[in-house]
């Protein structure tokens, strides 16, 4: 465009804009054709009018009437060429969308093609690609596209700030409006995403869209593709896209075959890595030092070092120079087989050879026994080393980390200062591993002084470190100082991801704090540049339901769903759990077949959270189907397997069966906890097999574990109900002896126990007791009480305990009140009896005929007649009833 501004040239491409210019020309001649006053021309003063236009617009505050008013008192001269200079300006895309804008109303004239992309080019600077279809759109309008070099820029932009599904997004909509994407942002964008893990797919969908636009792919295309589906262990769909680039009559080259070598290797396809090595020789091309580098990695990693130590001696044969690449891969090799004085060998080897042990090889070295725990050695090796190389950043972490882990806590931070002295300054991986390591050793008061004394002039926090503090302080219970933690990566600008946001969450809730869980998932779900994924949505999902809100947690199963996640295995797993947990375990079955539908994988966890959902409903059969099809796909079952099933075949006395599964526990050499051997004890004992019971306890008690309260109820209760109470008093003592926890439960049933036998005394003995410890005797132990001194005449004690259990908001039951109704009348208190008569009839309770009788029988001896006459009444009101319900 320059061209046309030079003195005595006039070179116009199009009439429609010599009129335009003509007619705009002449608007400025008075009407006797004398020339008014000129407005300012791009020409000559070009730069300056950009300047003045770029303060106007850059000058603050929003676009307005104002913005408007002091473009207009430019008087410029509207050229094609200055908004394009002026949008090259640019660095905000709003005002620069508003001066576009602004200009088309001024003008009333179309944008060039030029303007458009300078547009579109603003946009990638800033990131920001809102207003990217109604742009596009309007440029399909006027008959024109995206030149290659933007729609490059604009892809190019998104790869650079690790925006893929941006980038993605970009040439999907340049596809919508049929435009035709560059042939290097496809390039481009599919090279990101081949960084990526699990982003093969999308690689796949951008590279059959260049076919279909008629590209023809390059080896290097190919290369990039292969390397994407074989890291991820794609096999078959990266030996397809081999096969489809020979079928292409394109020739692999080393750079492919090294890649395939490698990929394959690395996930585990050794022989497919050798096939490859004799191919590339079969077709002539001679394997270079990355070729025999990345064989001998493939092979270390998969313990094949005989071969490996192989392929390294065929590579030094008649090389005068060693391949440090290859020796330091040789090292780690050794280092990770544990061959540590194979590995010191090859370093002596190699400085025989002339080549100093670089810094990386001391490093695979250290990492390797880093691997196995080998402090000592380690920090050996570290003097050494500093003869050949100085240590590096690395270097220093290796060691940090190690000593961390070790637990030498002051020894990490010794060394982290001797680091400063050599002239090296921790990086934020040095931070991120001493504050890690410090919160899992719940040294939170150091990890916290370790953040604080961080130089922000040398390395700044990122989110690991972040997370790894606001975690680590949650756990036990510092959720404050968490958040305040959460506030400061907030201050300084660094986005919290998702793995913070549950890690806050899932601690708020641990903790007692539900309602600030609930505000930092609000929060979470209100961030506009973090997106929920599903672990968090699980993880939320769970907390609900451990609090207690059973209908939050299946409203927010159903808004996984509405964010449009799939739920997987844990999902359900959670819901499930979180359902019987509720007692709702009949809601099992439905889901369970729900999530198969759905092509739902179990694993372990699931199918264990199903199995108990059958077992507590009562499904005990299907779950144990469920058993033997976990059995067969391949997923062994765990003590929580076997537990679930044991206990609900013990509920519904199958317990041959029940004895069977244990035994096959055993046998697989499972540890069996307190919980299976519990579910048996109470089984046997309570269909009156004390005996084997006995075997049960005693077996559990050799293996070394520990009856807890459970078992021993389990134990008396069996006793009781066989009336053999001496044992099971005996069985009390033990428990004593044995400092095991007492509750309510076993006091109530020792008490029925005694009862039943008419110990009453003795069982008012343990009632006090049980009150001296501090326990609210329940309901049943009331009831049992109340009656059995009622029975023995202690009417004082009965009267006192019943008033006192309604006093406590206890609701008595018919056997309570008949119980207190015979003492009384055997008491002689007659009218005491009559009134407990009356308010027993009140409420609506069965009176025994026996009790009548008794109660008749006082009366009369009290002469109190008219009473009487009421409980004959009600006596011969009660024996016409059960005649009726007889003959009827």
């Amino acid at each position: 465009m320059r061209m046309l501004l030079r003195p005595g040239t006039t070179v116009f491409r199009k009439p429609c804009r010599v009129f335009a210019l003509v007619k705009h020309h002449l608007s400025f001649l008075s009407e006797n054709g004398e020339s008014r006053e000129k407005p300012k021309t791009f020409e000559g003063n070009n730069r300056q009018v950009v300047n003045e236009i770029c303060n106007v617009l850059e000058s603050g505050g929003p676009w307005g009437s104002s913005s408007e008013t002091a473009l207009s008192a430019l008087n410029f001269k509207p050229q094609p060429e200055l908004i394009i200079s002026v949008l090259r300006r640019l660095r905000d895309v709003n005002k620069a969308i508003d001066y576009f804008r602004w200009y088309e109303r001024r003008t009333e004239l179309p944008h060039s093609p030029e303007a458009y992309n300078s547009l579109l080019l603003v946009m990638s600077r800033c990131g920001n690609f809102h207003e990217l279809e109604q742009i596009l759109g309007e440029m399909s309008v006027a008959g024109f596209g995206p030149s290659v070099n933007t729609c490059i820029d604009m892809v190019s932009t998104c790869v650079k700030a690790n925006k893929l599904k941006e980038g993605f997004d970009v040439l999907q909509m340049m596809r919508k409006f049929k435009f035709r994407p560059a042939f290097s942002a496809y390039t481009t964008l599919i090279g990101a995403f081949s960084a990526v893990n699990h982003q093969s797919d999308m690689m796949l969908t951008l590279f059959q869209q260049m076919q279909e636009l008629g590209y023809e792919p390059t080896v290097h295309l190919f290369t990039t593709l292969i390397r994407g589906f074989a890291r991820e262990g794609r096999v078959d769909s990266a030996l397809s896209l081999l096969d489809e680039m020979k079928s292409s009559s394109l020739d692999a080259d080393i750079v492919l075959y090294n890649v395939c070598i490698d990929c394959f290797g690395k996930v585990g396809k050794v022989d497919m890595a050798w096939k490859f090595f004799h191919e590339m020789e079969a077709n002539g091309l001679k394997p270079d030092e990355v070729t025999y580098t990345s064989m001998i990695g493939v092979l270390c990693k998969a313990n094949r070092l005989d071969e490996a130590v192989e392929m390294f001696e065929h590579l030094e044969k008649n090389r005068t120079v060693p391949c440090t690449y290859a020796y330091n891969t040789m090292i780690m090799g050794y280092g990770s087989a544990g061959k540590f004085e194979e590995a010191y060998s090859l370093l002596e080897r190699q400085r025989a050879k002339g080549s100093i042990p670089s810094v990386i090889a001391y490093n695979c070295i250290l990492t390797s026994l880093r691997r196995m725990g080998k402090v000592e050695e380690a920090l050996r090796v570290f003097e050494e080393m500093k003869k050949d190389a100085p240590p590096n950043l690395s270097t220093y972490n290796i060691l940090i980390d190690m000593l961390c882990r070790a637990g030498k806590l002051e020894c990490a931070f010794k060394l982290r200062d001797s680091m400063e002295k050599a002239g090296l300054f921790p990086n934020v991986r040095t931070v991120n591993i001493m504050v890690d390591r410090l919160c899992k050793a719940q040294k939170l008061d150091e990890a916290c002084a370790v953040f604080e004394e961080m130089d922000y002039n040398v390395c700044t926090p990122d989110e690991i470190t972040f997370c790894s503090l606001i975690d680590g302080l949650g756990k036990v219970g510092r959720v404050d100082d968490a958040y305040r933690i959460y506030e400061k990566m907030l201050d300084a600008e660094c986005l919290p991801n998702s793995v913070v946001y549950t890690s806050l969450i899932r601690n708020f809730f641990n903790h007692g704090r539900k309602e600030d869980g609930h505000k930092i998932y609000k929060e979470m779900m209100n961030h506009q540049n973090c997106s929920p994924d599903l672990q968090f949505l699980n993880t939320y999902m769970d907390c609900v339901f451990k609090a207690g809100e059973t209908e939050k947690g299946r409203a927010m199963f159903e808004e996984i769903k509405a964010h449009g996640f799939v739920p997987d295995a844990r999902s359900y797993s959670i819901l499930i759990h979180g359902l019987i947990k509720a007692g709702f375990a009949n809601e099992t079955h439905e889901l369970f077949y729900s999530m198969k539908e759905r092509g739902c994988v179990l694993d372990t966890r699931a199918y264990n959270i199903v199995i108990d959902g059958f077992c507590k409903c009562g499904k005990v059969n299907k779950a144990y189907q469920l058993l033997e099809e976990m059995k067969a796909k391949g997923f062994e079952p765990t003590v929580v397997t076997y537990g679930s099933v044991i206990d609900g075949l013990a509920k519904i006395d199958r317990l041959d069966e029940a004895y069977m599964l244990f035994e096959e526990a055993k046998s697989k050499r499972i540890e069996l906890n307190v919980v299976i051997y519990s579910s048996l004890i109470d089984g046997f004992g309570k269909v009156g097999r004390v005996d084997e019971a006995y075997l049960i306890l005693e077996e559990l008690m050799q293996k070394g574990l520990t009856p807890n309260v459970y078992t021993w109820n389990s134990l008396l209760d069996a006793l009781v109900k066989a009336e053999e109470i001496n044992e099971a008093l005996a069985c009390f003592q033990s428990l004593k002896e044995m400092k095991c926890t007492r509750n309510q439960v076993t006091y109530g049933i020792l008490i029925n126990g005694l009862c039943k036998v008419r110990k009453f005394n003795k069982a008012f003995v343990f009632w006090q007791e049980m009150q001296k410890q501090g326990m609210k005797p329940s309901a049943v132990s009331y009831t049992t009480m109340i009656s059995g001194l009622a029975k023995a005449g202690n009417i004082a004690e009965a009267g006192s305990l019943f008033e006192r259990f309604k006093g406590n908001g206890g609701v008595p039951d018919s056997a309570c009140y008949n119980a207190m109704i015979e003492g009384l009348s055997n008491g002689n208190r007659a009218m005491d009896a009559f009134a407990l008569f009356e308010e027993t009839r009140r409420k609506g309770l069965n009176i025994h005929n026996k009790t009548c009788v008794v109660l008749l029988d006082t009366l009369h001896k009290n002469d109190c007649l008219e009473q009487a006459a009421i409980v004959g009444a009600v006596l011969r009101e009660t024996g016409k009833a059960k005649h009726a319900a007889r003959c009827w």
